[in-house]
């Protein structure tokens, strides 16, 4: 009754900031305004630094929607907005500072900006901004500046700044806080990870020890354990969680983020959609992790209307152990023409279930609840920001998927903008033959889209647990074991003729297309991220590297497919294609039940022999042969600006459209705007 009555309370809360807020909201205009583009003039050039490419997307359809849906939108993207910071400390302590420091020098410094260090200044600064900290986004290794630490001091003199020692060494020396995850097993995870998620002191026994009774006393439907905290220990020496909450940790932030919820509730499209949005609200209020389940289970079943979202500390990717949740938010417009033709996939969930190549049982009886729509992005923030996915499927607790189902999601405008900025070099490169160069050109696009929504509709929502089995028991290989499932469910089934009896695609070669291009990218074009030395460490580059390799070993006797060598160069050729993917559908198989059983050490000997280290030779080769084509490996993106239309009583009346060009005017404009937590100097 308590949580009922407190529901009706932000209801009545919700609808008077709905009123109140028909008049334009407090949004200070920023003193940088960043520049734009018209939406019909997009002949934009991308904006390249370091191995990073700077890419923009349009939002098809938003002229369409009604002026409420328009502010439900716009009230979404400033709530994802509002948390910005949090990303930025979650990715490690020092973050904050080094921004501010270099929002104050580029805003400020009147120095030469010709000059060889301030260059290489800015070249830093880029790679900070996009990267949500001093640690690349996809390596973790940290950035070290090639500007020299006296000038950069006195260049912060210069603008009346300055950082401490602590931070001013974190920034220059190599060896402080080098990686921000580190997932080295001979190495204690916790201690030599960066990530701001665990204090000082704390090991990886104790985190495991910590969890692992309370796990214990979860009961059935545990709630989702360490995902909204950061545990440190108190003046005793004991484990205590600092929760993320209106009243806790990040309140500064999260505070402003339940003021454009409340406001976004105020204008839902539908009653599911706003209880969902006050659940919620609740849960940041609260920092209850019962809470957040009770919004999960609310969010998925809420499928109606036009307008979604993702908000909240989401994927676990950035702790070490895989509980931490990282703030992320992505707001989205159902794209109709594309979502009515893919919705066949989550209609027949339960043939895909069935006719998996799984132990039967690891297969789940009963498929409900999944719903899959391609949509069009509108806005995102934290950490799907400015690197972004293409596709989602949430919620990630098994036990809410097996029981309420899950959401699945393709951002279409997201993979048109990379599609139109995709380079043909790499392909005419790396392509073993013309067939296959002919075959990408004509199904290639559709092959990845197809894949993308076999991966996150039925791939992520395949499959169970056996009884007493925690998705934790997997530990550090959790991440890409569960990326590697929802692949090899894709990669078998783009091959199946269901897909065509569905109408999901014309043609086999649409299959054939994706295993020319999973294996490549597997092998090869991904060690294009990776630095002459290193190993991989990111959960999705681990997960394509061992699938490419075990089926490559695995097929040899058969001749599945083969290593060629030509002109000095090698090339990856594919004999027999319904053998590959017979070799997938095994791989699926012990993948699943890996997960299904807890199976660590059956894990960890899969990813460390197949998916970790680097051929050194390979990656040298090709380094080499990328380099002369100037492409980078990454890209991300300028984020467009909403802004409100407002009459002269001050009632919002439209929402416009603005699409900037410059990478750091943005950046710096939302350093002004939306940055709420206090910064340690």
């Amino acid at each position: 009754m308590k949580r009922i009555m407190l529901l009706v309370i932000l209801g009545l809360v919700s609808l008077a900031a709905c009123r109140q807020a028909e008049k334009a909201p407090d949004t200070a205009t920023p003193a940088t305004e960043t520049p734009e583009v018209s939406e019909t003039d997009f002949n934009w050039n991308p904006e390249n630094f370091g191995d990073k490419r700077i890419l923009r997307y349009q939002i098809p359809g938003f002229d369409n929607l009604s002026v409420q849906q328009k502010k439900l939108v716009y009230y979404l993207v400033q709530a994802g907005l509002a948390g910005r910071d949090i990303i930025w400390d979650q990715n490690y302590r020092h973050n904050l500072a080094v921004r501010k420091a270099l929002e104050t020098a580029i805003k400020n410094y009147k120095g030469d900006q010709q000059a060889a260090e301030w260059q290489q200044f800015m070249e830093y600064a880029k790679n900070v901004f996009f990267s949500n900290g001093i640690h690349h986004h996809y390596s973790n290794d940290k950035f070290i500046p090639a500007f020299p630490r006296p000038w950069f001091e006195s260049v912060l003199k210069d603008v009346g700044h300055s950082l401490p020692e602590e931070v001013l060494t974190a920034m220059f020396d190599p060896k402080v806080d080098a990686k921000k995850i580190n997932q080295d097993p001979k190495v204690d995870v916790i201690a030599a990870s960066a990530v701001n998620f665990y204090g000082p002191g704390i090991t990886q026994k104790e985190v495991e020890a910590y969890y692992g009774k309370l796990e214990a006393g979860g009961g059935k439907y545990p709630i989702s354990f360490g995902l909204n905290s950061r545990l440190v220990k108190d003046a005793k020496g004991q484990l205590v969680e600092q929760r993320w909450f209106a009243g806790g940790l990040y309140g500064a932030a999260i505070k402003e983020v339940i003021k454009w919820l409340e406001l976004a509730a105020g204008v839902a499209e539908n009653e599911p959609q706003r209880k969902a949005l006050q659940l919620l609200i609740e849960y940041y209020q609260t920092g209850d992790l019962k809470k957040w389940d009770e919004y999960n289970i609310a969010w998925v079943e809420a499928t109606e209307g036009d307008i979604d979202y993702i908000n909240g500390f989401v994927e676990v990717y950035n702790d070490p152990l895989g509980y931490r949740g990282s703030y992320e938010t992505i707001v989205q417009i159902n794209d109709f023409d594309m979502s009515d033709r893919m919705k066949v996939l989550s209609q027949n969930a339960q043939w895909f279930e069935d006719n998996a190549p799984v132990l039967p049982q690891h297969k789940k009886d009963s498929v409900s609840g999944i719903s899959y729509k391609v949509v069009n992005v509108a806005g995102e923030s934290g950490d799907a920001s400015p690197s972004t996915p293409i596709g989602v499927n949430l919620p990630n607790a098994d036990w809410i998927r097996k029981k309420h189902g899950s959401k699945s999601v393709s951002l279409d405008n997201i993979e048109h903008a990379y599609d139109q900025a995709s380079a043909e070099g790499l392909l005419t490169e790396f392509a073993h033959d013309a067939e296959e160069v002919e075959r990408a050109k004509k199904y290639g696009s559709v092959a990845g889209k197809v894949h993308t929504a076999l991966h996150e509709v039925l791939g992520h929502a395949s499959g169970q647990l056996e009884d007493k089995v925690s998705t934790s028991a997997i530990g550090t290989y959790y991440s890409p074991l569960e990326e590697a499932r929802a692949d090899l469910f894709a990669l078998w089934y783009i091959m199946d003729p269901k897909l065509i009896e569905l109408g999901v695609m014309s043609d086999l070669e649409v299959a054939k297309a994706e295993y020319d291009s999973y294996l490549k990218n597997g092998m090869m074009l991904q060690l294009r991220r990776i630095e002459p030395g290193k190993t991989i460490t990111q959960a999705h580059m681990r997960n394509r590297q061992m699938i490419s390799k075990w089926v490559i070993e695995k097929g040899a006797k058969d001749k599945v497919v083969a290593i060629v060598q030509r002109d000095g160069k090698t090339y990856i050729d594919i004999l027999d294609y319904d053998k590959l993917r017979g070799l997938f559908g095994q791989l699926l198989k012990e993948v699943q039940r890996i997960k299904s059983q807890g199976d660590f050490k059956a894990a960890q000997k899969l990813f460390e022999t197949y998916g970790v280290q680097v051929d050194p030779v390979i990656h040298k080769e090709v380094l080499d042969r990328s380099a002369s084509l100037n492409i980078p490996p990454y890209a991300g993106f300028i984020n467009p600006r909403l802004t409100p239309v407002a009459n002269s009583q001050g009632d919002i009346t439209d929402i416009k459209v603005e699409y900037p060009i410059d990478f750091i005017q943005q950046m710096l404009e939302y350093g002004e705007r939306y940055g709420f937590l206090p910064v340690k100097n």
